[in-house]
């Protein structure tokens, strides 16, 4: 079976990494392999046509498969809220309060996270085009690298002024004093932090042809979510084998710092915050529904754990 991240040297989908990594899912029977798979837009076709069995992504990029949503659902969240972080060259003068005098800025952010960037910005008030702000991808991003560290270092070599990236290209940045945090959407307190979350997702077909491989594949990445909140140390053994030193360095002390998110469940509220999130930036003209979102069976499995 495969298993797919739009990300890997990062903390966004790290429970289901760990979840193969530390065994877990081979434990429920289960011969699984992860794979990079950037952008998050195109793991979710890959999903949607069969190529990949399962998705550790953010939970709209479905809609990026099929604007009706189609025959993907998520299976759990991976964390709650959405889960990226505005980093800002450090002489660049704005806050979280002062988001609205943004000007003459470009910001990297990947396709499909950069969204969530768009709809913020514009709910503070922000006019893109009229204030000159370009939000676009990175240069030099491949699969096999991750977004986030690739973007702190374009920061740090004046190729952009700021990015929107997860955790560990924020504390990549933060720690080389290249950048400074405007934005921590996990912790936001606003309806900005429900636009979206991070899930693991799969299609109808594979959930009614190999209902029991899914149920195994779901606990498995919900035991690593309760081993990683109950010994974010864990988190090391995972990154010394797949990431640069640094980073692996950073990561326990990551996952610890979003310990607290590390929640399965998808709630109405939850759902309901990204179906709004959706409508409102043309993902889809749909009134989504929580059946159409989350699988028949999914709060069975996160009541079990």
């Amino acid at each position: 079976m495969r298993l797919a991240v739009p990300d890997l040297v990062s903390n966004s989908y790290f429970p289901a990494i760990a979840a193969v990594e530390l065994g877990y899912l081979r434990d429920e029977g289960l011969d699984v392999e992860w794979e990079l798979l950037f952008p998050v837009t195109d793991a979710a076709i890959a999903l949607r046509e069969g190529r990949i069995d399962y998705l550790a992504g953010c939970a709209h990029a479905p809609l990026y498969a099929d604007s009706a949503w189609g025959e993907q659902k998520l299976l759990a969240a991976l964390a709650q809220n959405m889960y990226w972080f505005l980093v800002v060259r450090p002489d660049l003068d704005v806050t979280r309060e002062t988001l609205a005098k943004l000007h003459d800025v470009r910001i990297g952010a990947a396709p499909g996270p950069d969204l969530g960037l768009r709809r913020l910005l514009e709910a503070e008030g922000v006019d893109l085009a009229g204030a000159g702000v370009t939000i676009a991808p990175v240069a030099g991003v491949a699969g096999d690298v991750s977004f986030g560290v690739t973007a702190a270092r374009a920061l740090e070599e004046g190729r952009i002024d700021a990015f929107w990236a997860n955790g560990m290209g924020t504390e990549v940045a933060v720690q080389r004093g290249v950048g400074k945090v405007v934005v921590d959407a996990r912790r936001d307190g606003s309806a900005h932090s429900l636009y979206t979350f991070p899930a693991l997702m799969t299609t109808d077909r594979t959930a009614a042809e190999r209902p029991d491989e899914v149920a195994a594949v779901t606990r498995g990445v919900l035991r690593a979510q309760r081993e990683l909140r109950r010994d974010p140390s864990l988190a090391t053994r995972v990154g010394t084998a797949l990431f640069p030193e640094m980073e692996a360095g950073l990561i326990a002390g990551l996952i610890e710092r979003d310990g607290p998110f590390y929640e399965p469940a998808i709630s109405p509220e939850a759902a309901a915050g990204l179906a709004g999130f959706a409508r409102a930036t043309g993902l889809t003209d749909r009134e989504l529904s929580y059946d159409d979102i989350v699988a028949a069976g999914a709060r069975e499995l996160w009541q079990a754990s």
